[in-house]
């Protein structure tokens, strides 16, 4: 791989010593790997299930590596939402984030969704989880993503996040910003990336980093966590980017969030991890908490990471929140809501156009806010009819609903189900929407006549 002159020299004069070995990785291939949905099933479940060769991620506790001549985006398990596709230093942002059940959780820069999902697992559907994404055509793709995984507590919008601060300000527990960057650490992946990093350079987005990291800093309470993070190495878009919110903000500080994981039990290793470089932008010692990840010391493409708290009280925050509106609905429609074992608070529902979304409990007021999704969005009103969505089937344990057609993932009634075809039926359930699963993990719904089930898998998201 042929890289950037410019780049090369300024590595160079940053790792000396350790530039040969630095450069001599981007011969090598990059790393798959995937992460497993603890909304859905225990990593230890996972692997005596799992369909093809997996080795751990030592760093993180819900993490594996897979050959990459397999194709795990076309089993059946991934359309069951039981994993996430991704680089193996992306995933560790959002395990560095101390989220717990109930913390109201904003992702601002989140498509295409593999923190969200994964701070979505950390919640366990309490809480809010609101995931913005400034592209609409990104976000649309976070929705998927965050709707495929099973999340109960979703607000997703797509904003620049400067609008976001007038309806959020003082309102988040915990804020996660893997800022938009130059992208240095997936030269390996996407060779492609050094075209835009030639064209734009560091300062572009050094300077959209600074604004967006200073409108976060407005968003969270005092007390709560602050998780900063980039794909790149340059000090400037890192280290440069954290002295300057100290600066700005005196009431943060940089915490070291290596001792704050492993909740779950499983052991990590942080071997080939290294810490900031304060006397890189002639910044405070406290840089030295940040995290580096480098692509010659783990098995990963590189990343950096800073957790940051906000101390000292500052003005109230004056966030007016939101109550459903259930309106009236059908018969059908409440015969459905109340059948379900899914916990369902009345105050919590509301209808928009016939739509019958679960409000996350603790919502402010969004109004004015462009609204990709609130809430879990249970079903449609069609007349006097009623019909479960795709986010709801997938939110769904096979527990929590009485009509379920098993299938397996060596079936080709999965396949041709996934494929949105009729499919012939000779278990015994009964007429009507049936909650489809494979091996029991839900797909979707079809209604069955008889002997016939009627596809209503979402065509959107079809297997080709």
């Amino acid at each position: 791989m042929t890289l950037p002159k410019l780049f090369e020299d300024r590595m160079k004069e940053l790792l000396k010593e350790e530039y040969e070995v630095f450069s001599s990785c981007f011969d090598e291939k990059h790393y798959s790997g995937l992460r497993v949905n603890t909304l859905k099933i225990s990593p230890e479940e996972f692997e005596k299930i799992c369909p093809f060769e997996i080795k751990r991620i030592p760093w993180i506790s819900n993490g594996y590596y897979y050959n990459p001549k397999e194709q795990p985006a076309k089993h059946p398990y991934y359309y069951a939402g039981l994993y996430y596709i991704q680089e193996p230093s992306a995933m560790t942002p959002a395990s560095l984030l101390p989220v717990k059940p109930g913390d109201k959780v904003l992702d601002l820069c989140a498509a295409p969704g593999g923190k969200s999902t994964e701070l979505a697992a950390k919640l366990q559907g309490q809480g809010v989880l609101i995931s913005n994404d400034i592209s609409n055509s990104r976000a649309k793709a976070l929705l998927k993503n965050i709707e495929l995984f099973g999340t109960r507590n979703p607000v997703v919008i797509s904003e620049a996040p400067a609008k976001l601060v007038n309806c959020f300000e003082g309102y988040f527990d915990k804020i996660l910003v893997d800022a938009p960057c130059s992208g240095e650490g997936m030269f390996r992946k996407s060779p492609a990336i050094m075209k835009n990093w030639e064209q734009y350079g560091v300062a572009y987005y050094n300077k959209i980093q600074k604004e967006i990291i200073l409108q976060a800093a407005k968003m969270l309470k005092p007390g709560g966590s602050l998780l900063f993070s980039t794909c790149t190495f340059s000090p400037e878009e890192n280290e440069g980017t954290i002295a300057y919110l100290l600066k700005q903000c005196p009431e943060f500080k940089v915490v070291n969030p290596l001792t704050r994981v492993n909740k779950e039990g499983r052991e990590v290793s942080y071997e080939g991890f290294s810490f900031g470089r304060p006397e890189w932008v002639d910044g405070p010692e406290e840089l030295k908490n940040c995290i580096r990840l480098w692509p010659h010391r783990i098995k990963g493409e590189g990343h950096f990471i800073t957790l940051l708290e906000k101390g000292a009280e500052c003005k109230k925050s004056n966030i007016s929140y939101k109550s459903g509106n259930k309106g009236k609905l059908s018969e059908e429609a409440e015969m459905f809501i109340s059948g379900l074992g899914l916990p369902v608070k009345r105050e919590q529902l509301e209808l928009r156009e016939d739509k019958l979304y679960l409000l996350p409990e603790g919502i402010p007021d969004l109004k004015g806010l462009r609204i990709m999704r609130a809430g879990l969005l249970l079903g449609e009103m069609k007349k006097n009819r009623f019909e479960p969505s795709q986010a709801l089937a997938c939110a769904l344990k096979t527990g929590e609903y009485d009509k379920v057609l098993e299938l397996t993932a060596e079936s080709q009634d999965t396949i041709k189900y996934l494929k949105c075809e009729t499919i012939e039926v000779d278990q015994g359930t009964s007429d009507g929407f049936n909650l489809v699963a494979v091996d029991g993990y839900p797909l979707g719904w079809g209604k069955l006549t008889g002997s016939t089930l009627k596809n209503k898998y979402l065509p959107g998201w079809r297997l080709l």
